[in-house]
């Protein structure tokens, strides 16, 4: 007997049995009707426990999860860059500003829902300890100093260690016998450059995104790290977030259908978000090496000839290079002369979660459009920028929306077939009311297409507790904290903390060299096609992007 003819058959009998059933309880005189209604609702009852089934999601867990060694060897940390977000990854590793700290312990004072320093300090030790520090602005060198000696965590008026070596060159830092592992996060047209150097030197890099400033050094960075053997991790800490695991877990149990469209954005409305960072009162050419954060002549010609090559000269400016600005110290990636835009800063984050949950690799192409609409400060890179990729192996484009003037929330979404995904901090998966999958769930009511199917909230209940609009603007998206056994990590923490781990007892981290690529290629496709005017492909034989 066919396939086809067994499930002829098996529908036959079920409905013979129904009928029969159904016969037997009308038959009652009196208990008929109730009893046909209790007949129907159990059958309903044991629709929704089958649907149930279907949709029950495991535990999450992140990579970072598992214990700390506890008599495992001590990690000698360096940190090269102690900027904004230098502060944030030495914070992370358990080496907070005191400064930080009391402000904490007030706000807890004044609002009981706010746990940030309980949590804070009921973060677990990583057994490490900050041996050198790099930062060529003398204010924020001194600053990393004093937090790196902070060891107990403690206010101004705290006990603290022994200092860190302040190192004036990042080459002289990377040449130290007792840093083991580095975490780099200078401006973007330096992580190339110190990813590979510590490579070299044999330290293990913590690089923050994005990896790389141009794309010829994509591939180098990829070569010179596979080839050291060091332990890499890539700065992206959505890796750690709960509610992207989840969402993988959907992705891989179908529950959504065929995604065929998948769009993620920024939005953001304050000059801090569009990187209008304050300058700061003791910035001079006395306390700044200028010389340094622009690099020597070579490299200088070296990215100036790659512009030339591409036709994109128009967008750097040499001449001001030259000359020392308070402004592009401070506010840097508002031009292309050391940034790489929102596609460099801002799509990664959103790409590497659409490539954590499903895998997507690097897009066939990639056509770009926006441009420098709101913010007229002489910044080169755009305020407003949508860039397509299209995934034709896959069946898939993904859109980049963002703008840096206006602050509406719009979270990922991932729209299937059959059901559509809302990813941030939380998760919500609605079913499309005209999903074929579901089409008889839907007509018995069992699914109501207005009523979210699946709701993952990871107990994020004081996500107001944060200090910025741009705080805020990484809180919502899930890249703020995660959840470990009920408990609330930052996750930077839990991303350092893989890192450290992989370091000591081997493995290779969530975010490594390989993803990292993918990213930077991408992000590279997407900017390359906004600054030429053009669709570019991703040639997958050659390795290489092509212009359309």
């Amino acid at each position: 007997m066919s396939e086809e003819n067994k499930k002829q058959q098996e529908e036959e009998l079920s409905s013979s049995g129904r009928r029969s059933a159904i016969k037997k309880l009308v038959s009652v005189p009196v208990l008929g009707a109730m009893a046909y209604g209790v007949y129907k609702k159990t059958q309903y009852d044991r629709s929704r426990r089958n649907l149930g089934d279907m949709f029950r999601l495991d535990p999450v867990t992140p990579p970072s999860a598992k214990e700390i060694s506890p008599d495992g060897k001590t990690i000698r940390i360096g940190i090269i860059g102690y900027g904004i977000r230098g502060k944030q990854l030495l914070r992370a590793a358990g080496f907070a500003e005191p400064a930080l700290i009391d402000t904490w312990k007030e706000a807890a004072r004044a609002n009981s829902n706010d746990t940030r320093y309980r949590d804070y300090m009921e973060q677990e030790g990583l057994n490490i300890e900050v041996t050198g520090v790099c930062d060529i602005f003398d204010t924020y060198a001194e600053a990393a100093v004093l937090s790196g000696s902070n060891v107990n965590r403690e206010g101004a008026n705290g006990t603290f260690g022994a200092p860190p070596k302040r190192y004036r060159h990042y080459k002289e830092l990377l040449a130290a016998d007792d840093i083991d592992a580095v975490i780099i996060a200078p401006p973007d047209h330096w992580h190339g450059t110190m990813a590979m150097d510590a490579a070299l030197a044999g330290k293990h890099v913590y690089l923050e995104k994005p990896m790389s400033w141009t794309v010829p050094e994509t591939y180098m960075i990829r070569d010179v790290v596979k080839q050291s053997g060091v332990t890499f991790q890539f700065g992206h800490q959505g890796r750690q977030t709960d509610s992207y695991l989840k969402a993988k877990q959907i992705i891989e149990k179908n529950i959504l259908g065929p995604v065929s469209l998948i769009e993620v954005c920024t939005n953001r409305n304050d000059p801090n978000g569009a990187w209008v960072y304050p300058i700061h009162e003791t910035a001079s050419p006395q306390t700044i090496d200028w010389k340094q954060f622009e690099g020597n002549e070579d490299r200088i010609k070296e990215y100036l000839d790659y512009m030339q090559a591409n036709g994109l000269a128009r967008y750097v400016g040499p001449e001001a290079r030259s000359q020392f600005d308070l402004k592009r110290f401070f506010r840097w990636r508002c031009w292309w002369d050391y940034s790489t835009g929102l596609s460099g800063d801002l799509l990664t984050h959103e790409y590497d979660a659409v490539n954590q949950i499903m895998g997507v690799g690097i897009p066939h192409s990639a056509t770009s459009s926006g441009g420098v609409y709101f913010f007229k400060d002489g910044r080169t890179v755009p305020d407003v920028l949508q860039t397509s990729f299209e995934f034709p192996d896959r069946n898939l484009t993904m859109l980049y929306s963002a703008t840096l003037a206006s602050q509406r929330s719009r979270g990922k979404v991932f729209m299937g077939h059959d059901a559509s995904m809302e990813l941030s901090s939380s998760l919500t998966v609605k079913v499309d009311p005209r999903s074929t999958r579901y089409a008889d769930q839907i007509t018995q009511g069992i699914i109501k297409p207005d009523t979210p199917l699946i709701t993952y909230i990871p107990g994020q209940e004081n996500v107001d507790a944060v200090s910025s609009a741009t705080e805020l603007y990484f809180a919502q998206r899930g890249l703020l904290y995660a959840y470990v056994n009920g408990k609330r990590y930052d996750t930077t923490y839990l991303h350092i903390r893989e890192w450290v781990e992989c370091i000591r007892n081997g493995g290779t981290p969530g975010c490594d060299i390989d993803a990292a690529f993918e990213e930077a290629i991408t992000a590279h496709m997407g900017t390359r096609a906004y600054l030429e005017g053009r669709t570019m492909y991703w040639d997958k034989e050659k390795e290489e992007i092509v212009r359309g």
